[in-house]
């Protein structure tokens, strides 16, 4: 079943967005997406996954630079 994973961000333009694509892909599967909210004051990452954990795109996204906090429901 698949699940919203919700981060608060640092990612803040299109450019940032561009580095850190190929990050998150490689952490997906083929039937899992991610977008990108840059308007919202948190710059907000949604994450639509199966099996990915919060965790990995945390650290993966804190070894590229970047600040990600998972945000409550």
């Amino acid at each position: 079943m698949k699940q919203v994973l919700v981060f608060k961000t640092t990612v803040t333009n299109r450019r940032k967005v561009r580095q850190v694509k190929p990050i998150l892909n490689k952490l997906m599967n083929t039937c899992e997406k991610w977008n990108f909210d840059l308007g919202d004051c948190d710059h907000i990452l949604r994450v639509e996954a199966v099996s990915l954990q919060a965790s990995a795109v945390i650290e993966h996204l804190a070894l590229a630079g970047f600040s990600c906090e998972e945000l409550a429901d």
